[in-house]
């Protein structure tokens, strides 16, 4: 209910993103947080609202055009060229920012996803100096201050704001669209290209299901109801389907292909010499690769850990479960061993089955969180 409030009530205009608090913050660690956001981040503008209905802080946060064009040639974010400077996608650069399409347009150049983008960025590595602390929170050096925050609760929520004109659009020309071509472009342009790369897989899949149903109807229509008709069919069938399949995986490389250079991810960095994700920890040192200071965590350690932790719980995971069925079992058949019960409560032993696997699928799922944040420190 907090997150719909707060995104009925916000300007889009003035806030990219939304950083909320719990009610029981109180006004030292707004001041901390905002005063490390200013100082380690100026590019930003950061404006603090209480909102009344919920009683809960928020950080509402935007930027400057200019900013934003810095921050995209720090992320180098990859942008269209001018046809008179060669075409096709460049990661920005603020020295050359002439030969960018829309360069001269602010309200244009930059989409919603793309802003947000950049400020998330910033917020997710703003680095906590040696000796820093936020009541019980020690930071290490270097750490990362809002991953660390948000896990402890510290920061309720902290996510991007939908632009509503925008998504009335897509509403008319996606959702309630019939027969047309999905809007690909507005639909990368606002969730980003792995969005748009999934809904374009799923179209041509779709389409592509057409030549299989029509030609598997067919076959069943011309088919006798002997059974050496059915087993021809069967067999024609199924070696349409490998030809299909084939012809398919095919096609969508190079569908792929094409939207990943149209979209500019064609020629993305490999995720080798990216920046890990914020919330990894480990020491220091110079990268053996880049020559550039960077965490590191020593393999015998998570492999320690793995065989010592992650094993030993996902085996009594398993064990749990398998004892779990097993009493499903045993409690089903002494259910249906007594005659005189009534009929409803035969149905006892699926409904707690159906329970059990709802609650091992909760646990598990935080289980599972759990030991990927440890085993990745």
């Amino acid at each position: 209910m907090s997150h719909k409030a707060w995104m009925k009530t916000v300007p889009t205009e003035n806030c990219d993103v939304l950083m909320t608090f719990p009610d029981t913050t109180d006004d030292h660690t707004l001041l901390w947080l905002l005063n490390h956001i200013r100082l380690g981040i100026p590019e930003l503008i950061v404006q603090v609202r209480h909102h009344k209905h919920t009683r809960v802080y928020a950080f509402f946060v935007t930027a400057t055009y200019e900013s934003l064009l810095r921050g995209a040639d720090e992320i180098g974010l990859r942008k269209p060229v001018k046809a008179e400077f060669g075409g096709g996608m460049r990661s920005f650069s603020c020295e050359e920012d002439y030969i960018y399409e829309n360069i001269e347009n602010e309200l244009c150049f930059f989409s919603s996803q793309e802003r947000q983008n950049i400020i998330r960025y910033w917020l997710e590595n703003l680095r906590a100096k040696q000796g820093e602390a936020l009541h019980n929170i020690h930071f290490l050096e270097g750490q990362p201050i809002i991953p660390e925050l948000v896990a402890r609760g510290v920061i309720q929520q902290l996510f991007p704001l939908h632009e509503q004109r925008i998504l009335k659009r897509l509403m008319k020309s996606w959702v309630q669209a019939v027969c047309e071509a999905q809007p690909l472009d507005d639909i990368c342009d606002y969730f980003g290209v792995k969005i748009a790369m999934y809904f374009a897989w799923l179209g041509f899949y779709t389409s592509a299901m057409v030549y299989p149903a029509v030609f598997g109807s067919i076959l069943y229509t011309f088919t006798d109801s002997d059974q050496t008709s059915q087993d021809i069919s069967c067999v024609v069938f199924a070696i349409f389907n490998v030809i299909w399949a084939t012809l398919f995986l095919e096609e969508w490389k190079r569908r792929g292909a094409e939207f990943a250079y149209k979209w500019g991810t064609l020629d993305t960095p490999a995720e080798s010499i990216e920046e890990p994700r914020p919330q990894f920890r480990g020491m220091k040192r110079i990268s053996p690769v880049t020559s550039a200071e960077e965490f590191y965590y020593p393999p015998w350690k998570r492999l320690l850990f793995q065989s010592l932790v992650s094993l030993p719980v996902c085996l009594a995971c398993l064990a749990l479960v398998f004892l779990l069925m097993l009493a499903c079992f045993q409690l089903q058949e002494f259910v249906l061993s007594i005659q005189e019960l009534p009929r409803i409560l035969r149905f006892l032993p699926k409904i707690v089955l159906a329970v059990i696997v709802t609650t091992c699928d909760e646990l598990y799922k935080k289980v599972a969180l759990w030991l990927n944040d440890m085993g990745a420190l």
